[in-house]
């Protein structure tokens, strides 16, 4: 049965999404969102939605809002489960009621799921509470959009003694400071701009309503834009928590399949960054070419891991084929830290980790414990080098390489979600070569690059992008890598 849920999804920051925001997008069959709805978002749809990108720019809209009703009936009618994404809460300022009632019209079911207002989350993360006791006791907000045509009652609005907060109103910053003031707010009351707020992008200017429009003139700020006025605007520098993050300010595009960006993701959001995943490869399951070895796999006295998706293919496999994974006798041999913890997690401490995360070294430690005639099962990408089955073969080993899984390109949802980003992290010469397909070399060009490894720095070398290196392969040495970067900077 269809049905239309209209979604508020919070200012930007991805992780102010609610529970069941979430919860609904997983399960819808078409969605709608603009640009004021974070483009991470979408890595809770599921693999066969239909996804709309509606623009909304300022002065430049991509559909028009009778144009995006008629998408919600539409998508309805052909019996799609649809979420319309809005950033903020869609009752605020956001057009939702136009579209709720348009559905009702159309005698649509539809259910509003609200979401965290720009008017109170901006304000907290740039330091400024909408109350505070003694300071300010109560809120208002106005949408700017249109302050010169609207019917304000501004000597009312100057009179109010709480926090008077503006929803996109940079354009109209001047009418808005120039009509308090005329109506004997204080000129000296402070007052702030909050641009991007939640996101990479924020920026702040403090001001008071005497100055703030010549201190906006030369900022550089653009839309999106929170005009805030009020006592509590002198609490921003002492409560200024977000910007003080580590990472506040950078946005970190992150190349790796869907699965694998969840921790290092999470890691980034806590130190500030904003992330924007790319899904440069997508995991092709084949471990269903297992079926041939599962019989003898007791046989074998060493079992290679040289990713973290070969580790959860194979056990995905055992566990599908009920596989008595007892009947394993072998000892178990890792690339790496994070392919190490891969094991762990399943109970199997790994007798041999590489040293560094490159077939080299793994080679270099297995050469300590293997011997002639020794049975080796390595199943991996088929898209891997050759060299360690190749060089176990010169041992004289029985080599078995299964390719359990393939890399695919990914698909970009939205070719201008790249331009915001400041730094991309590689972690394999497939999401390069994946990368520069998908959003341009010369773009690549432009950011600032970390790769994982030799193998993948030399990819990037090849194609003449400059790029760092983490000493250590895994995500907190790629989080190392990064703070030490912008330490340098800041120096």
């Amino acid at each position: 049965m269809s049905k239309v849920y209209l979604i508020g999804a919070g200012p930007g920051d991805e992780e102010l999404l609610t529970l069941k925001g979430k919860r609904i997008l997983e399960k819808c069959s078409a969605v709608l969102y603009d640009r004021l709805a974070n483009d991470s978002l979408l890595k809770y749809l599921n693999e066969k939605c239909k996804i709309y990108y509606c623009g909304k720019e300022p002065g430049c809209h991509y559909k028009t809002q009778e144009e995006i009703n008629d998408m919600l009936v539409k998508l309805a009618q052909e019996g799609n489960t649809v979420c319309r994404i809005k950033g903020g809460d869609p009752y605020v300022f956001g057009r939702g009621g136009e579209e709720a009632l348009r559905l009702e019209d159309e005698k649509i079911e539809f259910e509003v799921i609200p979401g965290i207002t720009s008017a109170i989350a901006v304000l907290n993360y740039a330091g400024i509470p909408v109350t505070h006791r003694g300071i300010s006791q109560s809120f208002h907000v106005f949408t700017g959009q249109s302050a010169e045509k609207l019917d304000v009652n501004w000597k009312s609005v100057a009179e109010l003694t709480g926090t008077l907060i503006f929803l996109m109103g940079l354009k109209n910053i001047n009418a808005i400071a120039n009509s308090l003031i005329a109506n004997n707010k204080d000129s000296e009351c402070p007052c702030a701009v909050i641009m991007s707020g939640t996101t990479s992008n924020q920026k702040k200017i403090v001001g008071t309503l005497s100055n703030i429009c010549s201190k906006a003139a030369v900022s550089g700020l653009k839309s999106p834009c929170i005009i805030v006025v009020g006592g509590v605007v002198g609490l921003s520098e002492k409560l200024n928590w977000y910007e003080r993050k580590p990472l506040f300010g950078k946005n970190i595009c992150i190349t790796r399949s869907k699965e694998q960006s969840i921790e290092i993701s999470e890691k980034l959001l806590d130190l500030g960054a904003q992330v924007t995943p790319i899904n440069s490869i997508e995991i092709v399951d084949t471990s269903i070419k297992l079926t041939d070895y599962i019989e003898k796999i007791s046989l074998y006295n060493y079992m290679v891991f040289t990713s973290v998706n070969a580790v959860n293919l194979f056990f995905k496999y055992l566990k599908e084929s009920e596989f008595d994974i007892r009947k394993i006798g072998g000892e178990f041999c890792a690339i790496g830290p994070a392919t190490a913890q891969a094991l762990r997690d399943r109970g199997i401490i790994p007798l041999i980790i590489a040293k560094q995360f490159v077939s080299e070294s793994l080679l270099t430690e297995l050469k300590r414990y293997v011997k002639p005639c020794d049975k080796i099962l390595i199943p991996g990408s088929k898209n891997a080098r050759a060299y360690l089955g190749e060089e176990l073969k010169k041992l004289h080993c029985s080599v078995d390489e299964v390719p359990i899984y393939e890399i695919e390109e990914g698909t970009l949802q939205n070719e201008g979600t790249f331009d915001n980003v400041d730094i991309v992290i590689f972690t394999s010469p497939s999401t390069v070569k994946n990368m520069i397909s998908m959003v341009g070399i010369n773009r690549i060009r432009e950011k600032e690059c970390i790769a994982i490894g030799p193998i993948t720095g030399a990819e990037l070398y090849k194609n003449d992008i400059k790029y760092s290196i983490c000493d250590e392969y895994s995500s907190d040495g790629i989080i190392k890598n990064l703070l030490q970067l912008k330490g340098e900077k800041n120096d």
